[in-house]
């Protein structure tokens, strides 16, 4: 499956969530097995048989994603949501969204020093959701080997939050 198809079963969806945002929908995607299938392997296939310990994926689309990276690399799983959305202690940080703020959280265990992480989502955007996650697993003594993404935004330059890290992106809008 090659990434054109991809890229052609994404669907676009004007003013949402908000007036003047074009919303990239990964659905089609979820609803192919093919495709689905294609997508989780594109993003966990320049890591086969490199050492990572963790895969952390931030709800609720890069989970869909990190999931299944996390299976194909025999890695541990760790979800990073939203504030009060965790059972355990939690770190969190603070950030800008490009249409508001959020703050994300990380169980205080789910990074041990010197794990090796890997980051998946679905979209790489402003890059602020991304740096924010790099965040926490460095605060937990993690290290960040890449970012992977399904999609990225080129125009509004999310790498530029994200220096230094290797970033990979297979479909480029």
């Amino acid at each position: 499956m090659s990434v054109e198809n991809l890229t052609r079963a994404l669907r676009d969806v004007p003013d949402f969530p908000k007036a003047g945002i074009l919303f990239k929908d990964i659905t089609p995607i979820l609803g192919d097995p093919v495709l689905f299938s294609s997508a989780i392997d594109l993003l966990a296939e320049r890591h086969v048989g490199k050492k990572i310990d963790k895969v952390a994926a931030v709800e609720s689309r890069g989970f869909i994603f990190g999931v299944g990276v996390a299976r194909i690399l025999g890695a541990g799983f760790v979800p990073v949501r939203k504030k009060g959305k965790l059972p355990y202690e939690t770190i969190e940080v603070s950030y800008e969204l490009e249409y508001g703020e959020a703050t994300l959280a990380m169980h205080t265990d789910a990074v041990e020093a010197d794990e090796r992480v890997l980051i998946v989502d679905d979209l790489l955007a402003t890059g602020g959701t991304a740096a924010a996650t790099v965040g926490l697993v460095e605060k937990l003594g993690g290290i960040v080997v890449a970012l992977d993404f399904l999609i990225e935004l080129d125009f509004l330059n999310g790498r530029a939050a994200l220096p230094g890290y290797d970033v990979y992106s297979h479909i480029h809008c």
